[in-house]
């Protein structure tokens, strides 16, 4: 089977396999079983990131991230969207608003808005963590996803390969924890000898700051609060950043890269994991009621307006 994609005004052909090799998670999730979330998980947790049942949607949003996500692309698009100069300048509540029309295509898990979502993550936080000096953990909950307003036609809707699903390093060899490896292998970067060793071009354990991560809504979030100078923890900036790593904080993979203070924050990033995996519903969440004290975390922690 064969399907053509545009990009850049070309058209590429690109091969679909059905016999692509998606990498067993069942030992981490029977793992997972006994894991003690402190909130309610509404089915089995074998149901969760399954990638066998997964629809057309899904495997396409990841055929065309491996193949397109490149070192050179993410490095221009970090480049390009570091500036914050799109002209947009709206609030974070506003933002969250953008998320109400976004349906994530990369996600197994999920079918419904993406606010829902969010505030389903940031409850389920909210419920373990109720002591208020802790609020930066309940907000992290809530806007951690708030990158996804790249699919919206206010920032001329990126496509859903370059903005949601799983993350990976690039500019080196990538390894087979990621989801639907087998993908990779029409990527350019592959075969490319400056790229396919273990470390690549970078130095053994430079640290996570020093690596380009696949161009996504985390990093471009990410961004989004350093650059609008949010007074978020580290270990909530952590967390916004690296969600989507799965291959590091799920398979303990890339430890070549990692320094110090990344596998301090690791703890921060995996415990995060448990509410942003384990808490979606199909059941709406009662935004409104929510809103005024998600608002009030909002004023704490960014200013009223943000360059985008």
């Amino acid at each position: 089977m064969i399907e053509t994609t545009t990009t850049n005004n070309s058209t590429l052909v690109i091969p679909i396999t059905t016999t692509t090799t998606i990498p067993s998670e069942s030992n981490e999730i029977k793992h997972d079983n006994s894991l003690k979330t402190g909130f309610e998980i509404t089915k089995e947790v074998e149901q969760f990131r399954n990638y066998e049942n997964s629809d057309d949607r899904v495997s396409r949003a990841y055929r065309n991230s491996h193949l397109f996500q490149t070192y050179e692309y993410a490095l221009d698009k970090k480049r390009q969207y570091s500036l914050l100069n799109s002209g947009i300048r709206m609030g974070i509540w506003q933002a969250a608003e953008l998320l109400n029309t976004i349906i994530d295509e990369s996600d197994p898990d999920s079918n419904i808005p993406q606010i829902n979502h969010c505030l389903q993550t940031a409850e389920a936080i909210r419920k373990v963590y109720p002591d208020p000096k802790y609020d930066w953990f309940h907000l992290t909950g809530f806007i951690h996803d708030l990158g996804k307003v790249l699919l919206s036609p206010k920032f001329k809707e990126q496509p859903q390969w370059a903005t949601v699903g799983d993350t990976f390093p690039l500019g080196c060899r990538f390894d087979e924890s990621n989801i639907f490896y087998d993908y990779f292998k029409m990527n350019p970067d592959y075969n490319d000898s400056r790229y396919n060793s273990e470390c690549g071009i970078y130095k053994e354990n430079t640290g996570l700051e020093n690596v380009t991560m696949s161009w996504g809504h985390d990093e471009y979030f990410y961004l989004v609060c350093m650059g609008n100078k949010s007074l978020l923890p580290k270990e909530s900036l952590y967390m916004i950043r690296f969600h989507s790593f799965y291959p590091w904080h799920r398979h303990n993979k890339y430890k070549n890269l990692t320094n110090e203070e990344d596998e301090k924050m690791l703890h921060w990033v995996k415990e995060f994991n448990k509410f942003d995996l384990y808490s979606k519903d199909s059941e709406p969440v009662d935004v409104e009621s929510l809103k005024p004290y998600y608002e009030s975390l909002i004023l704490k922690y960014f200013p009223k307006e943000l360059n985008w």
